[in-house]
């Protein structure tokens, strides 16, 4: 098992999350047609607080031991990576069983006290054992990637997501002959078969990696003992690192990590939790019910797409600003915190538009609505818009929070959190009596805002950087408001003219098609007409893309232009 390149490493993990999440938003799709709305409010339940359990178990803990055994095996103390190792399997070990047991013991209470449907208990039990292995799985990938070998990560994240696709979806229909209940307990079971796919990756690797990791000490010592120095072992002179001093060290790089990571699921889990309560004073228990089914099987399954291209996108540039900081560059700091921000919005907003545009035919086509439910008709595609809209803020919510994570500013972005779930609470409860379910889409809106707005003033003062400008924020904004003008037009009379099928349903898929490309092409069209977008904006789009989109701006004569300018 060759070592990573920083390079390669990155991208082996930016790919494997892309496939990763967009077989996770793929999984939906069958769900809905199986489960129907009522059945996804209740798989949406259990997803929702298995995922949060989850987080706060396994995130931070990777990068942390990835760290503190990087650190160590760089000067050859083996002996304590080696004991740093084993102390997080044993704390892996004991939360999943925590976490795990608190998850099926507490599941009762929890839909009790959230008046949520009963029928989601099995399905929230049937996911619990998964948190016995994720822990496990977690502490694995950050070893791996503390001793350099990114390959086991991706390619377990990979086979998690396949095994957990396949199972859910067969599972689910296998047993909707015995009852609605046991077919989203079954759908949710996947997650159990995707965690133990992905730790027979991991032991697969694991032995692999032992046989490796004995050569490359033997190597280590034979070349430092060639030169006099300290051979492996020497460097763990001394008394061994007590399991204390090794948690402590662990839990201080982790858990503002684990706090900030939290963030999206957790704005989703109080969703899942307080959505049926605030609304079925209104719509009544089967249509809130019916509502939270369009908010997590269908909305939050699309408003995801935005993110993996720009947080993927945006990381690759993270590490240097880490570096940059590190040595005292501010001036390096916020030139490339400009580029991260830009990159991440100039990516995602065009995805947030598409979407919305074409939110009527893509939810008809891809989910459609074989129920005749007229909750389907009257909210889905209006709920899909306003939480894809939404996804604009988090985006430059993580992003800015990722480049803040790289400067080591941890307390103002956890003080950003507090700030920012408090207000999504307090929002909730204030806006649904008026809006309903778009008072609480528009209270997720808000707390992305103001964690947006924190983290922008906190680096503000850090470090000089610009983003656009005036005058491009100016041709972003027009750009923007016209796409969503045209966007609504174009829906209206494609609806009534663009029926080339018999079947609605294919006759979505064609109006889809139309409306995502019109809206594309024209933002992509506006852009350019109001320089909004460069040729050294897209000179900074990663390998291909930029690539691909030289020649294009070469044609319209602006490379040119930029080259006589220079």
């Amino acid at each position: 098992m060759s070592k990573d390149s920083l390079i390669k490493g990155t991208l082996i993990l930016t790919l494997a999350a892309l496939v990763a999440r967009a077989l996770g938003v793929a999984q939906r799709i069958p769900l809905v047609h199986l489960l129907g709305d009522s059945g996804m409010a209740s798989y949406t339940i259990a997803f929702n607080i298995y995922s949060l359990l989850l987080v706060a178990a396994t995130a931070g803990i990777p990068s942390a031991l990835s760290k503190m055994v990087s650190e160590r095996t760089a000067r050859g103390a083996f002996g304590e990576a080696d004991r740093i190792y084993r102390a997080a399997l044993w704390f892996a070990a004991a939360a999943g069983l925590v976490m795990s047991a608190l998850l099926y013991a507490l599941a009762p209470l929890y839909l009790t006290w959230t008046d949520n449907p009963p029928e989601a208990l099995l399905a929230i039990r049937a996911i619990a054992p998964a948190l016995l292995m994720f822990p496990l799985i977690a502490i694995m990938r950050g070893y791996f990637q503390g001793r350099q070998h990114m390959m086991p990560n991706g390619i377990s994240q990979i086979v998690e997501q396949i095994f957990r696709v396949a199972v859910s979806v067969l599972l689910a229909y296998v047993l909707l002959a015995f009852g609605l209940e046991w077919a989203i307990a079954g759908a949710s079971f996947g997650g159990v078969a995707g965690g133990l796919a992905a730790a027979g990756v991991m032991l697969y690797f694991a032995r692999r990696f032992a046989a490796a990791d004995r050569d490359e000490r033997a190597a280590y010592a034979a070349s430092h003992k060639a030169k006099g120095q300290a051979a492996v072992g020497e460097a763990d002179a001394g008394a061994p690192l007590a399991y204390g001093s090794i948690y402590k060290q662990m839990f201080k790089l982790s858990v503002p990590i684990v706090i900030f990571s939290m963030t999206v699921t957790l704005v989703y889990a109080i969703d899942s939790s307080i959505v049926i309560q605030l609304l079925k004073g209104a719509l009544g228990e089967g249509g809130a019910t019916e509502i939270l089914g369009i908010l997590g099987g269908r909305a939050q399954s699309l408003a995801g797409i935005p993110i993996i291209l720009a947080v993927a996108l945006s990381q690759s540039v993270v590490p240097i600003i880490s570096s940059a900081h590190s040595v005292g560059d501010l001036k390096q700091v916020g030139a490339q915190t400009g580029k991260v921000l830009q990159l991440s919005l100039l990516t995602g907003l065009p995805m947030v538009l598409v979407i919305c545009a074409a939110a009527r035919p893509i939810n008809s086509f891809i989910f459609a609505n074989k129920a005749g439910s007229p909750w389907v008709d009257q909210y889905a595609a209006p709920i899909i818009v306003a939480l894809t809209a939404s996804a604009v803020f988090q985006i430059v919510m993580q992003t800015s929070g990722a480049v803040l994570m790289g400067m080591g500013r941890m307390k103002p972005l956890m003080a950003g959190v507090a700030v920012g779930i408090a207000v999504k609470l307090a929002a909730s409860y204030a806006l649904a009596p008026s809006f309903g379910i778009y008072g609480i889409i528009g209270a997720t809106a808000l707390c992305f805002i103001i964690m947006t707005a924190i983290n922008l003033l906190v680096l503000r003062r850090a470090v000089a950087f610009r983003v656009l400008g005036a005058a491009r924020w100016a041709g972003l904004a027009l750009t923007t408001a016209v796409v969503a003008a045209a966007a609504l037009f174009l829906d209206g009379w494609s609806a009534q003219a663009i029926r080339p099928f018999s079947s609605p349903q294919w006759d979505a898929a064609v109006q889809a098609i139309i409306q995502a490309g019109a809206a594309g092409l024209l933002y992509v069209l506006l852009l350019l007409a109001t320089r909004t977008l460069t040729l050294a904006d897209l000179e900074r789009l990663p390998g291909p893309l930029g690539r691909l989109a030289k020649p294009l701006l070469r044609r319209l004569g602006r490379a040119g232009a930029k080259q006589r300018g220079s």
